[in-house]
């Protein structure tokens, strides 16, 4: 089990639900610290900074980690645009400032007026007009990408739309299909193996999701590591024809 050098985590289900503590998700990052791991916290949030997730962690979990360790789907698609971008910098962006300050340290000039790409994350101040702009944008030529493709969200009131149900509004008007680059898409992963400056066979993803976490591994030949803390259950997964490489009850059980 040892054999992995940097661990990919995932985080609400994982190592916290919400404000709600996991405690063996804290001892879990902070035994693998203690043996030297490289640690990179991979989430489909597109809203949040990296700060304010390690602000986050820190006030609700009294869990330490360091900017550099947290990469977001904000973060990853910013990163695929950078790569294909081939010096167009016009974003049309409807998303949270996570999104936007992903784009604006890229480089990336966020605009609404004849933009080169227009990607869509979680908003919740997103307006009509700005899903038309969107549209029109698209159908005149911009390239359509999506953070993630969840389509919920858990709240207090229930399962609330998620960025994927945004993006799926857009979808819905034009024809070119958007590139979505979060869990379970291939992209946010090879983003971040190239951000860690690893190899997918040194690598194991962690998360609670077999649907995001899981086969986000799996698409890019990855081990995985799937604990039933979050969505996922032991009866339901048994029926899934491509299994996790490890499963366990709680990371408690993980010996690095």
């Amino acid at each position: 089990m040892s054999k992995y050098d940097t661990y990919f985590v995932d985080l609400d289900g994982t190592i916290y639900q919400g404000t709600i503590p996991i405690p063996a998700g804290k001892r879990f990052i902070e035994r693998l610290k203690g043996a030297g791991k490289q640690l990179l916290l991979l989430t489909n949030n597109s809203t949040r900074t990296p700060q304010e997730v390690v602000d986050f962690l820190a006030k609700y979990h009294d869990i330490k980690v360091d900017v550099s360790e947290v990469y977001t789907s904000a973060l990853a698609t910013a990163d695929y645009v950078a790569s294909i971008a081939n010096g167009k910098q016009r974003v049309q962006i409807i998303g949270e400032w996570g999104l936007h300050k992903a784009f604006l340290e890229r480089g990336f000039y966020i605009t609404t007026h004849h933009p080169d790409f227009v990607v869509v994350g979680m908003d919740h101040n997103a307006t009509y007009a700005d899903f038309a702009t969107a549209v029109l944008n698209i159908q005149a030529g911009a390239q359509f990408i999506g953070t993630n493709p969840d389509t919920n969200l858990p709240s207090e009131a229930g399962m609330l739309p998620g960025a994927g149900s945004l993006i799926a509004l857009v979808q819905y008007a034009v024809k070119p299909q958007a590139t979505i680059i979060g869990k379970p898409h291939a992209t946010i992963m090879d983003m971040a193996l190239e951000r860690v400056g690893q190899t997918k066979e040194q690598v194991v993803m962690v998360g609670d999701n077999y649907h995001t976490d899981i086969q986000a591994g799996q698409a890019v030949g990855m081990a995985t590591l799937l604990v039933y803390t979050g969505v996922s259950h032991p009866d339901e997964v048994a029926k899934e024809t491509h299994q996790p490489t490890h499963q366990v009850m709680s990371l408690d059980e993980w010996e690095f």
